[in-house]
């Protein structure tokens, strides 16, 4: 701890040191950090116009102040293990050769503590310097922070200025990053500002905040920040040290693993009959059949297994009210999950699915049936639609018969033969339309009620 006496401020410094090291393992950062909110304020950051080291600071950036709070962890010098190459899930991609590179980041702190603050020269630009620092006895970096109690220049004046200055170094230049906070009379850090990255230091050059903090929020007492007129002054500062690279082969053996085949095998298990242990009989033709995979496809074939039911006992399933062509389409589906032949037959295997229960191909067909929709087959659509439940194709069709084709649509036998046998549909269309109506806004002003006498 050094004592510097400055007029009527004495000035109390005490620093503390720690190190980080972060890893970079192929290519990718693992930065380890934890995040510490706080409050975050709008500010330049701008190389300061005073030096130590000989004339004044030129050049120099913005960067906005930020709440992050990089963790440290290690100490003392670089401990580096070998590193194995990653694993192989699969999926990510190996490389024959690999590299882990270890950068090292050395972090320490520094409180400055200034007695009598409201007695400091109140003339902009004036300059008070702490004691010199470093983050050890060893380490050739010197640094010092740099307050101007009254602001840098006439667009300062009214904040205090602070800054992190590089005093001397055996490097042609440092990167680094480093955060201010004042503590309050609580011991706890406030207006806290962060550089937004490691900025980049060369003997006698400064980096800061010019706008740091409002002289008048700072010297009311109310908030605090002067406890018996002691400025006290939090500093963090995170060097790029140096960095090491360790490198070596993947003993990584890659597999080209086959596609998966399970669509095409199931599929071929239902073209050749083997291991089948059920009959599905439609207009004397016979399909070979196996329980497990209807079962597990289709509830209402699971029921039928489950059961005591005549299809368990004779292993055998009859139905009468499905064209062969489009049962083995659905078993086609059942086993492979495709219907190669769907648009040709839509209609007829949508009954099909709606009966047993295969919700996916009822979709696909409801859509390939959107899709061929026309004023022709618009009421037969919407007929089919409302037997078997297909909520969707029966809300397109209504709305593709409501928005521009009524009146063709009504002109056709299949709207004429519906108006007898499906009028409840006559119904629903109607009302959709004059629902769809009444969103339409009216074109023009509104009429205007006559007043009777």
């Amino acid at each position: 701890m050094g004592i510097i006496r400055i007029g009527k401020c004495a000035v109390i410094c005490k620093s503390v040191v720690k190190t980080a090291e972060i890893g970079i393992s192929t290519g990718a950062v693992e930065r380890r950090k934890v995040y510490n909110q706080q409050t975050a304020r709008a500010s330049s950051l701008k190389l300061g116009a005073g030096s130590e080291c000989g004339g004044g600071g030129s050049g120099g950036g913005a960067a906005a102040p930020q709440s992050a709070r990089v963790s440290s962890n290690g100490a003392g010098g670089m401990a580096v293990s070998r590193v194995p190459s990653p694993l192989h899930d699969g999926n990510t991609p190996v490389a024959e050769n690999w590299c882990f590179t270890q950068v090292k980041v050395v972090k320490f702190s520094y409180m400055w503590t200034i007695n009598n603050f409201s007695f400091c020269r109140e003339e902009m630009g004036e300059v008070l310097k702490s004691s010199t620092f470093s983050a050890g006895a060893s380490d050739k970096l010197k640094w010092c922070l740099r307050v101007n109690p009254k602001g840098l220049d006439e667009e300062s004046k009214d904040y205090l200025s602070l800054y992190l200055l590089l005093v001397s170094c055996n490097k042609s230049e440092v990167r680094a990053k480093f955060k201010f906070s004042i503590l309050n009379a609580k011991r706890e850090e406030t207006k806290a500002m962060e550089s937004q990255r490691a900025y980049r230091f060369v003997q006698g050059k400064d980096w800061g905040f010019k706008k740091f903090i409002r002289r008048d929020f700072l010297l009311d007492e109310a908030n605090g920040l002067l406890p018996e007129d002691k400025l006290t002054i939090f500093c963090e500062v995170s060097v790029v040290a140096d960095s090491i690279n360790i490198s070596g082969q993947s003993n990584v053996v890659q597999f080209k693993v086959p596609e998966c085949r399970l669509s095409d095998d199931l599929g071929a298990l239902f073209d050749n009959e083997r291991f089948s242990d059920v009959t599905l009989a439609v207009g004397g033709r016979e399909f070979q059949a196996h329980k497990a995979i209807l079962a597990a496809r289709s509830p209402v074939f699971a029921a039928m297994f489950e059961h005591e039911m005549e299809e368990r006992k004779r292993n055998r399933v009859d139905i009468t009210d499905v064209d062969h062509e489009v049962l083995r389409e659905m078993l086609r589906f059942i086993y492979t999950g495709r219907a190669p032949n769907l648009d040709k037959m839509a209609d007829d295997l949508l009954a099909a699915a709606d009966k047993y229960a295969l919700e996916r191909l009822k979709v696909m067909c409801e859509e390939a049936l959107c899709l061929s929709l026309s004023v022709e087959t618009a009421a037969d659509t919407l007929i089919l639609a409302d037997l078997h439940s297909a909520d969707q194709l029966k809300a397109q069709t209504i709305d593709f018969i409501n928005t521009s084709h009524a009146t063709d649509v009504m002109d056709t036998a299949g709207w004429k033969n519906m108006i007898s046998s499906h009028p409840h549909l006559i119904a629903e269309a109607f009302r959709a339309l004059a629902t769809q109506q009444q969103q339409i806004p009216p074109i023009g002003p509104p009429r205007k009620r006559v007043k009777q006498a």
